[in-house]
């Protein structure tokens, strides 16, 4: 299903178009009340979060290592806060639940340790932006980049001149090819990817017992870090755990927005299939209107990440039975903490990840503020009753 690549090429996790994202124009409502944090104690990650083994493993083949291992001590918060630190964040995309949820994280995180944010800047997937905005923030002297690489290799040069000019660097959900963490960057930040494909398969599992079962995968076609370590461990948790349930198809889409055809041509293929697996949300909603269109009532689906629209249809008893969800909220704090640790020149994993999240109709609300750090939007909370 897809091609074996370098180990620096996977350390990509270039992302996503992907990245765990909904679609941007249903974005806004659910980061209009800011999320915060604690402004007294130590900083550390939500201790609500289940502790769950992590399964992910680095781009360089390292045991991923959970976000709740991370802390800074107030003493470590005076410290830095006394270095009247800058901060520039330079993202691949913004605007989605995922990316409004980092942001707010970050922003929040930052002012904790008294960092100004002197830029934030969205690279609109383009590489060749994403290499002039790196340009742009190197003219004003930052401590520390939080950056999301668009592309490993294109971008791999301005990340190195970040370097060379003492920038700290944070990435989060893709390393930019010839850096080195402890060395070059601090750490990369992700959530449990191989994770989450689990949650999505024990969902299908749930949902389609009893009896013999045909089930499709719609999968991101590209060597990305992120979305194999999903589809690999779906797959292999599906054929190890549920042996009534047979993959029976398996197609790749090249860009989200062609999913829906992708998922319409299998639907047309096998009428009769049960189940559907997509790599992200975003995808996913494609398939449901694929479903729609098909008159595929029964038809389950499951993915990886939980942006507004799937969890609409989620909440009301829609296609989607539920998602594996990451906690981007959380994400960014722990790179917040990271920052500080690069600051303070403190030891860190090279690889951070965040625990893989199951949810369903049953837990959809409560899951919505773990996994953002806000209550649920009214439309969401609305699709539940």
């Amino acid at each position: 299903m897809k091609k074996k690549i370098s180990i620096l090429l996977s350390a990509a996790l270039v992302l996503t178009m992907l990245s765990a994202c909904s679609r941007n124009n249903a974005a806004s409502e659910s980061t209009a009340t800011p999320a915060s944090i604690p402004q007294t104690g130590p900083m550390t990650i939500n201790a609500k979060i289940p502790d769950k083994a992590i399964l992910d493993k680095g781009p360089f083949g390292e045991q991923g290592v959970s976000a709740k291992t991370l802390s800074l001590s107030e003493q470590d918060i005076s410290k830095i806060k006394e270095g009247k630190y800058t901060a520039a964040i330079v993202f691949h995309t913004t605007g989605s639940d995922y990316m409004n949820a980092q942001l707010a994280a970050l922003k929040a995180g930052f002012e904790r340790l008294g960092i100004k944010v002197i830029a934030t800047t969205d690279a609109q997937f383009s590489s060749e932006k994403q290499v002039s905005d790196i340009e742009t923030v190197l003219a004003k002297k930052p401590d520390i980049i939080v950056s999301v690489p668009v592309d490993p290799v294109s971008t791999a040069s301005a990340y190195k001149k970040a370097v060379e000019q003492g920038v700290k660097l944070v990435f989060m959900d893709g390393v930019a090819q010839g850096l080195q963490p402890g060395k070059d960057y601090i750490s990369l930040v992700s959530g449990d990817n191989a994770g989450n494909g689990v949650e999505a398969a024990n969902i299908m599992g749930e949902k389609l017992k009893g009896g013999k079962k045909k089930v499709g995968m719609v999968y991101y076609d590209a060597d990305f870090f992120v979305t194999n370590q999903r589809d690999e461990a779906f797959e292999k948790t599906i054929k190890e755990k549920y042996p009534d349930i047979e993959i029976v198809a398996k197609s790749g889409f090249a860009k989200p927005n062609d999913a829906e055809k992708v998922a319409a041509a299998m639907l047309t293929k096998y009428p009769d299939l049960d189940g559907m697996y997509l790599s992200w949300d975003v995808p996913a909603e494609g398939a449901v209107a694929a479903a729609r269109t098909a008159g595929a009532n029964k038809l389950v689906i499951t993915a990886v990440d939980l942006g507004k629209n799937v969890a609409i249809e989620i909440g009301s008893n829609g296609f989607v039975k539920g998602v594996g969800a990451q906690l981007p909220f959380d994400q960014g704090i722990a790179e917040v903490i990271l920052s500080g640790y690069a600051l303070l020149g403190k030891k860190a994993p090279s690889y951070i990840t965040s625990p893989a999240l199951q949810v369903t109709h049953e837990n959809l609300i409560d899951s919505w503020k773990l996994i953002y750090g806000v209550e649920a939007p009214k439309v969401v909370k609305d699709s539940v009753k």
